[in-house]
């Protein structure tokens, strides 16, 4: 056994070595090709995801052997070990415009907010709230590292395909809201759009139906879209800052399930008025960075008057 697990050390010694010098040659020959720099940054960030989850899993089991509410803080004391990890070896990150303090006074709600790439679990990291959860599609259960953290973190699993089980964890999701006080963050896209502009898809009305139920706020999280960063066809992955901003929270008292498409509606009519502006934002700031605060030239406004159609963007072209 010894003899084993002594060789399994070793193996794996030798493998992460080998996937650091790879790394930092990919990082090396990042400032003559763009390509090496997205494979360099792909790396680092494969790497802090296993570790973080890693450490989130042990973080987990402390705080659940502690007693108490801690263990309701352990997906946010990951989620910001991942922030700093993927700062420090990527160079990206997001930054939070919240001048009211929403996300640390409203509790507790439902937050939404748009999906964009895989890149959103580093949003989260940067943005998510203490006393906050995600919902996760069941298959995540199963994968190493990830799905154990989500597991012991109290992660909230629906089962897409059986929607007697979906409706179950709603239920179970909106006892925790109100027992627990415990947030929760959802994506009402359902799904992620690697939009190239401004843009948000249809809504799904999961995420209002468990506000409704809980009887709690929502509220909505706009982030800027980020392919002039991040863009996997285009094997494009730079280092910057991509802003967030916390909209006010929207009530649901005294609403019941029939009022669930109105305010669905109008909170994506909220987030539609904000990315294209945020998005600009965004843009604007990456050029600055790029040009090193040379004078730059940023359209006045954007164009929102398709708004209210589904899944199309505010007119801001990336």
């Amino acid at each position: 056994m010894v003899f084993i697990l002594s060789a399994v050390g070793s193996a794996i010694s030798w493998f992460l070595v080998r996937y650091a010098v790879v790394t930092s040659m990919a990082y090396a020959l990042s400032f003559a090709s763009p390509l090496a720099g997205f494979v360099a940054r792909v790396l680092a960030s494969i790497m802090a995801l296993i570790a973080c989850a890693l450490y989130g899993v042990f973080a987990s089991i402390v705080l659940r052997l502690s007693g108490g509410s801690r263990w309701q803080v352990s997906q946010w004391a990951t989620a910001r070990a991942f922030k700093y990890t993927m700062l420090l070896f990527t160079g990206f990150t997001f930054e939070v415009e919240d001048p009211h303090n929403y996300l640390g006074s409203t509790r507790p709600a439902v937050f939404v907010g748009n999906h964009q790439t895989e890149l959103d679990v580093l949003m989260l990291g940067c943005m998510f709230p203490q006393y906050c959860s995600v919902t996760a599609k069941r298959q995540l259960r199963s994968y190493p590292f990830l799905g154990w953290f989500m597991t012991l973190s109290g992660t909230i699993f629906i089962d897409r395909a059986n929607s007697k089980d979906a409706r179950s964890a709603m239920r179970g999701a909106a006892d925790a809201i109100q027992s627990q006080r415990q947030s929760v963050y959802m994506f009402p896209e359902g799904t992620r759009s690697y939009a190239q502009e401004a843009m948000l898809l249809p809504f799904k009305k999961g995420a209002f139906h468990l506000a409704v139920q809980a009887g709690v706020p929502v509220v909505p999280v706009v982030v800027a879209n980020y392919s002039h960063l991040y863009n996997t066809k285009k094997f494009r992955f730079l280092p910057g800052k991509i802003p967030i901003k916390v909209l006010d929270p929207i009530p649901t008292t005294g609403l019941t399930s029939d009022d669930v498409t109105a305010l669905t509606e109008r909170v994506r009519e909220a987030m539609l008025q904000e990315i294209g502006p945020l998005t600009l934002q965004g843009r604007a700031q990456a050029l600055a960075a790029a040009t090193k605060g040379k004078p730059i030239a940023v359209p006045a406004s954007t164009s929102t008057s398709a708004s209210a159609d589904k899944g199309v963007s505010t007119g801001v072209s990336l």
